[in-house]
């Protein structure tokens, strides 16, 4: 509920004072009587105390006359309305008044309705007037609370895009961003294996901890130079700074290194570009740090990398050839797994003895390359079905991942185990292969008439043959096998409230009658029954 309206009352007539504050039923109208007075000096003095909305003045009285209190009331409550109270002969000092602020003017003598029409009019422009302010200060509440995710996006723009000096300096004061004057250098920072630590937390936990390492790294570089950090994602950090006149921007950031592990339970590596003259080469200085940041991939994290600009001119001494690949190759495709490994072990020595190292997404397009390779081979050789366990883990490092070398390696070893015992397995029985097929075959294919004879020939093996070695292998007879299939599906169709008649249709039985007497058998319930039961709805 809204409040009262704050009114004082002033006029060197007591009696006029009496009438306006006793005879009219003020609160009715959403109004109290806070104050009043009999001569200028006093009413100032009361309105300065209780600080009215609404002031009802006389024009003349004694010892400060209603122009020069209305004048001292509008500097101390710019926001209140006066109303002056103004015999005919004062009409032209009444008008000077409004000039000075006053709202309204009442010409005595007046009568009680022209007192309210005149004070409710003042109540209705300062309502709306107050609600005005307040929306005002709403928005101004929220522009502050969203100012710093405002600085953040416009920094971030700094370093994706292109941004003129004027551009800049207008968006200076407004966004609170004095730190930032040329020369400057970019670091882009980031939190190291940031899924493994921070993937399950809290949010409140992990807001911590960023703010905390926001913190570190501000306080460590504000000892040598200005500069503005900010947020790019969860596990990164972007730094503008300007560049250190006594201090190699390495040294710095080698420091933040050093004081977060000190004081967090993570570490974090660094990127930094080159030195760049001018705001509108901010991207560029940007994209070095990238660069240069992709070098964690090499030490696993706790370390700063600066960009260096002749190392796209400089041969790797890690040589990765066509030759190399299919060695490896051919012994997966044998399922030789210590060839294998023992070709892993060597690729990932040789390449981190390199003293001038390949660029790290090379690396991990030609390893991802190489996984897909693998892929393709097992795709040869088994059918789709038996892939997931592989692909499954496949899919743990993605290109996009954050992975180092040495986790690349483990990756890679896990996958090259898991292929070669799967194609081993496949090479000591390949009848067994045979019939894994063919049981993949029968439970996509339960709409046909599945005969021995039809599976056999699918098979490229005789009937005979096939229905022992079926049972070997399974340890089910074909038919059993075939009839347990069809039921399990009839299961989860009953389930998902298939009719019976659909059911036996697309499992291949003519008649709906001979289905529901082979399901109960198998499962000593009719489908009906089954289906209430699995559903809860049983009567027992």
């Amino acid at each position: 509920m809204s409040r009262l309206v704050k009114m004082c009352v002033v006029d060197d007539i007591r009696s006029v004072v009496d009438m306006i504050t006793t005879k009219i039923p003020w609160q009715a109208h959403g109004i109290e009587i806070v104050g009043s007075a009999t001569n200028g000096e006093e009413g100032l003095a009361i309105i300065r105390a209780n600080r009215p909305d609404i002031i009802l003045t006389d024009i003349r009285m004694p010892k400060m006359d209603g122009l020069e209190m209305t004048r001292s009331i509008l500097e101390v409550l710019p926001n209140s309305k006066v109303v002056i109270l103004s015999a005919y002969t004062d009409f032209d000092y009444a008008q000077k008044a409004i000039q000075y602020g006053a709202l309204d003017y009442v010409k005595k003598p007046f009568s009680i309705d022209q007192i309210i029409k005149a004070v409710i009019k003042a109540k209705e422009v300062w309502e709306q007037e107050n609600a005005n302010r307040t929306h005002v200060l709403a928005l101004e509440q929220k522009m502050k609370e969203s100012m710093p995710a405002l600085r953040q996006e416009y920094l971030s723009l700094l370093v994706h895009h292109q941004t003129s000096e004027a551009e800049l300096a207008k968006r200076t004061n407004f966004l609170d961003i004095h730190a930032l004057k040329p020369p400057f250098v970019v670091m882009t920072i980031q939190i190291d294996q940031f899924t493994d630590k921070y993937g399950e937390v809290p949010v409140k936990e992990l807001e911590l901890a960023r703010f905390s390492l926001q913190n570190i790294v501000e306080e460590t570089i504000a000892f040598y130079t200005s500069a503005v950090v900010f947020r790019e994602a969860f596990n990164r950090y972007i730094c503008i700074l300007n560049r250190p006149e006594n201090e190699p921007p390495i040294a710095i950031a080698d420091r933040c290194c050093a004081n977060i592990a000190r004081h967090m339970k993570f570490t974090i590596s660094i990127g930094i570009g080159l030195e760049v003259a001018t705001v509108q080469e901010l991207p560029k200085s940007y994209q070095q740090s990238l660069s240069a940041l992709s070098y964690h991939f090499y030490t696993g994290g706790n370390g700063a990398f600066s960009y260096n600009a002749d190392s796209s001119e400089l041969p790797a001494e890690w040589i990765y050839t066509e030759d190399s690949e299919n060695e490896f190759l051919f012994a997966f495709r044998s399922g030789n797994v210590e060839k294998c490994l023992a070709w892993i072990r060597d690729m990932f020595m040789e390449m981190g003895k390199s003293m001038v190292r390949p660029e790290p997404g090379v690396v991990e397009r030609l390893l991802q390359g190489l996984v897909l390779r693998m892929l393709r081979v097992l795709s040869e050789k088994f059918p789709r079905t038996s892939l997931s366990a592989f692909e499954t883990r496949m899919q743990t490092i993605r290109s996009d991942s954050g992975a180092d070398l040495l986790e690349y390696q483990e990756w890679f070893i896990q996958l090259c185990e898991l292929g070669c015992g799967m194609i081993h397995q496949e090479r000591a029985s390949e009848s067994q292969k045979i019939i894994y097929r063919s049981a993949e075959y029968i439970k996509a294919n339960l709409q046909l008439d599945l005969t021995l004879e039809h599976c056999a020939k699918q098979a490229n093996l005789s009937w005979g043959y096939y229905s022992n070695l079926f049972k070997k292998v399974t340890g089910t007879a074909f038919q059993q096998f075939v009839t347990q299939a069809k039921i399990e599906r009839a299961k989860a169709m009953l389930i998902e409230d298939y009719q019976v008649q659909e059911i036996a249709q697309q499992l291949g039985y003519e008649h709906r009658r001979y289905f529901s007497e082979v399901f109960k058998k198998q499962t000593g319930l009719t489908p009906t029954e089954f289906k209430e039961m699995s559903l809860g709805k049983s009567s027992q």
